[in-house]
């Protein structure tokens, strides 16, 4: 495993939407581990390819309720609202208010290509919907509505 250097804003490969994978081989493993060190390392909640300058869908996410590695991840419904503060390891310095679905159900595939379905709230679905937003280029600047200074 090695520590990956984050791409910071306004990097344009942060605003690109990124290919889908289609094969999981050992180059998909070691992203995806060099990806949890890289996030272990930030103290960080999620990470997305993007963010380590791989134009993947793939996102790994860490909160009390797991650790969770997504691929080809897709919201198939969302519920509900919440609104709190997010910040991003590539937007550092700043955070703001961004309001996203309380309850979200997550399709995608592990890093073997099996199928997976994840149904997750609070936090963990802030968490997910940031990360999924960096695979099509957005970044939680654009939905928030109050950006400071830390």
């Amino acid at each position: 495993m090695a520590k990956r250097i984050i791409l910071q804003s306004p990097d344009p490969i942060l605003f690109k939407k990124c290919r889908p994978v289609e094969v999981f081989d050992e180059r998909l493993h070691t992203l995806l581990d060099d990806m949890r060190e890289t996030l272990e390392d930030a103290d960080g909640a999620g990470l997305a390819a993007p963010q380590v300058a791989v134009l993947k869908r793939v996102c790994i996410v860490s909160t009390e309720d797991g650790f969770y590695e997504l691929i080809n991840p897709e919201i198939k419904s969302a519920s509900g609202e919440q609104t709190g503060v997010e910040g991003c390891l590539s937007v550092k310095g700043k955070y703001g208010t961004v309001t996203r679905a309380d309850k979200i159900t997550v399709n995608a595939l592990d890093r073997y290509g099996k199928k997976k379905k994840y149904k997750v709230e609070g936090f963990t679905a802030r968490a997910f919907q940031h990360e999924i937003d960096h695979l099509d280029g957005v970044l939680y600047t654009s939905k928030c509505t109050d950006l400071q200074d830390e």
